[in-house]
């Protein structure tokens, strides 16, 4: 690959983490439009995902399962109100024949209201994506949280 075209892949890989941090953060209702129709999305603590075990804290399936998780948050999970930022760094990929390998670390902040912010969550994300016409989505989304536990619940999508 050309150093051109690699800075332009780069280019829009940031882009595109960006876009998705911000959904997630303040329109939750567009992020199933990062997947593909068939798409996998997982957050896994490390210890799991690093002896092979299945268990994951959130697991979809599928476009259809990735909306309903969506929804369900906006919708129907009873928490207190919060505010969450995602901040994505240390982006690396390759491209493997017509897919992008991508991996990137993460931290999640919370914010209560009438609270204080905390570091929530942290750890990597390793993706596999694919440029389609409507631009990058995600075919799998494999998120891997440092330690064992997540201080409260995951509500929302890392």
């Amino acid at each position: 690959m050309s150093a051109l075209i690699e800075r332009s892949l780069r280019e829009r890989l940031e882009e595109f983490y960006y876009a998705y941090a911000e959904a997630i953060d303040e329109h939750l209702e567009r992020w199933p439009d990062f997947f593909t129709e068939d798409a996998l999305y997982k957050a896994i603590a490390n210890e799991n995902y690093q002896q092979h075990l299945p268990l994951a804290t959130m697991y979809c399936e599928g476009r259809g399962m990735i909306l309903d998780r969506a929804m369900a948050v906006q919708r129907t999970i009873v928490h207190h109100p919060r505010t969450i930022r995602h901040f994505i760094s240390n982006l690396r990929f390759e491209t493997q024949g017509n897919e992008i390998h991508a991996k990137a670390n993460f931290a999640v902040y919370e914010t209560l209201e009438q609270g204080i912010s905390r570091l929530f969550v942290v750890g990597q994300y390793l993706d596999r994506l694919i440029d389609t016409p409507q631009g990058l989505r995600f075919v799998d989304k494999l998120c891997v949280f440092d330690g064992d536990l997540v201080q409260g619940s995951v509500i929302y999508p890392l």
